[in-house]
């Protein structure tokens, strides 16, 4: 009995059916690792909670730009932006874990996986945006890029947020001792320590919930950099506003190692780059922006008091066992970071 051969055509359209089935199972990522290695294109996904219009958005979205444009096919990135993918609690272990190829997240998120990032929070280390730009670009941003990629993950670049302000209802604070008797929402370890420090209540609550409670008058006030008061509308419920820059906020667009060590030589050098000219954007503007709104707060009503700059050393005494307690428990690491911080004011 003669077999008969079945047409090539007919096999074709067997490969393609049994190639869409494969990509609604499991198997559907190999086929497409494999489609990827094919064609030379590596998709990488970032994610970051702030909203679009933010300018650190708009950076991480200038920065997937001119990947896709400049690697010719090679890398797309494509962007999540306002938290659609993770939010700023679940993003970091998602990174961590692979889940995630690279994402923009504050410091203070990061600061439970590694805890010498809250060298940024410690009161009165930098004492100017040129201070925190020679110190993130230097041996501070060094270091702590050690200590992250300890924990699998490659800070790509070190992003500019602002410094940090306090905000109340009950009176400007204008010397620590004003501080007495207040409750402040503070948004991390340090942060609590600081408001404990000059001598008011820390309180924990999310960022979300601080316009109701000031609004309410369950909490007196705050602290956060002036353009997160803005885009929550803090002045419609806080009076004063205090200009201390004592600390400062920063973010760090991280990449997961195993997703970093992958790419070839060339694409590392092109994301490399891209991210360089997006942080040196974002660092001009920081300034401008933290001012920008603090003058939009001020026309929207709120008195604003900036410290002299002969008054810090009595805020620089009175948060002094801050860092202290930094130094005591971060050990030799957290006393080389402090001196790093100096070492950049100079």
């Amino acid at each position: 009995m003669t077999q008969k051969s079945i047409p090539t055509p007919f096999i074709l359209i067997l490969l393609c059916i049994f190639s869409l089935t494969l990509s609604g199972c499991g198997l559907g990522k190999m086929a497409r690792e494999h489609q990827q290695a094919q064609s030379g294109c590596v998709e990488l996904k970032l994610a970051y909670h702030l909203p679009a219009n933010h300018y650190l958005s708009q950076g991480m979205e200038r920065f997937a730009q001119r990947v896709n444009e400049r690697s010719q096919g090679t890398i797309k990135i494509t962007t999540y932006p306002a938290g659609q993918l993770y939010t700023d609690k679940s993003m970091n272990d998602a990174i961590m874990s692979g889940g995630l190829d690279m994402g923009l997240n504050s410091t203070a998120m990061w600061t439970t996986v590694v805890p010498s990032l809250n060298v940024l929070d410690v009161p009165f280390l930098l004492n100017s945006y040129e201070a925190v730009g020679k110190a993130m670009n230097g041996s501070l941003g060094h270091t702590l890029t050690t200590e992250m990629e300890r924990k699998g993950v490659h800070p790509l670049i070190w992003v500019d947020y602002g410094y940090v302000q306090f905000c109340n209802n009950s009176r400007q604070l204008k010397k620590p001792e004003d501080f007495q008797g207040l409750q402040l929402r503070g948004y991390g370890q340090i942060p609590a320590e600081t408001i404990k420090a000059l001598s008011a209540s820390p309180v924990t609550m999310s960022s979300g919930e601080v316009y109701m409670a000031m609004q309410r008058g369950t909490i007196d006030g705050q602290t956060s950099g002036t353009t997160a008061m803005y885009q929550r509308k803090i002045y419609e419920v806080g009076k004063y506003l205090t200009m201390t820059n004592h600390a400062f906020c920063e973010f760090v667009l991280a990449m997961n190692n195993t997703a970093w060590e992958q790419l070839s030589e060339e694409q590392k050098q092109l994301l490399e780059e891209c991210a360089e000219e997006t942080r040196e954007e974002i660092h001009q503007q920081t300034k401008e922006e933290d001012l920008k709104a603090m003058k939009l707060l001020q026309e929207h009503g709120m008195d604003v008091y900036t410290i002299p700059p002969e008054d810090i050393p009595l805020w620089q005494e009175a948060t002094m066992s801050v860092r202290e307690n930094f130094i005591r428990n971060t050990g030799d690491l957290g006393q080389q970071l402090v001196n790093q911080c100096l070492a950049a004011n100079n």
